[in-house]
């Protein structure tokens, strides 16, 4: 890894358990502010993901190619965030804010962050409004009862549902 961060790189992290539209919405703008961004799928198992990281890492991979993001990099990772982005040599985190309620716990991660990786910054981005509801805890519990996700998520992350939870 160089010495200076590339400010120029982001590192999307989270479970992405699914990937949902309103994930998508985030990486494909911010795909148009940075030159590169790395989709850095976490393995989390004490969140105990309803799919396998490589399941997570195909689905976002289907998703972001079809939209045709060139400079988007999709991986899994299973080390502390900071490791990872030092490895890589990003200069930012990018991470998602819904709602006023997601801030405080952000504000935390970004505040750690900025400890363990202190020329890294964290910048936030807000989704579409039409996707500022959206979470994957809440759509996989609308999978899970047989409910109709199709507008919360790319139609191969739904059918990957529909078969998961009618299993």
């Amino acid at each position: 890894m160089s010495s200076s961060p590339d400010y120029q790189l982001a590192v999307y992290p989270g479970t992405f358990d699914p990937l949902t539209n309103g994930h998508t919405d985030l990486v494909i703008r911010a795909a148009r502010m940075f030159r590169t961004v790395v989709v850095a799928i976490a393995e989390s198992p004490h969140k105990r993901p309803a799919f396998a990281l490589e399941e997570r890492i195909e689905l976002a991979r289907a998703v972001l190619d079809e939209a045709g993001l060139s400079n988007v990099e999709v991986t899994g990772f299973d080390s502390l965030l900071a490791h990872f982005v030092q490895s890589k040599g990003a200069g930012v985190i990018l991470r998602g804010l819904r709602a006023v309620s997601d801030f405080e716990y952000e504000f935390q991660l970004a505040s750690m962050n900025r400890h363990l990786v202190k020329r890294v910054e964290t910048v936030f981005l807000t989704p579409d409004e039409k996707h500022s509801f959206i979470s994957s805890t809440l759509v996989k519990e609308v999978a899970r009862l047989q409910g109709d996700v199709s507008g919360f998520v790319h139609p191969r992350v739904a059918e990957a549902l529909r078969a998961h939870f009618s299993a």
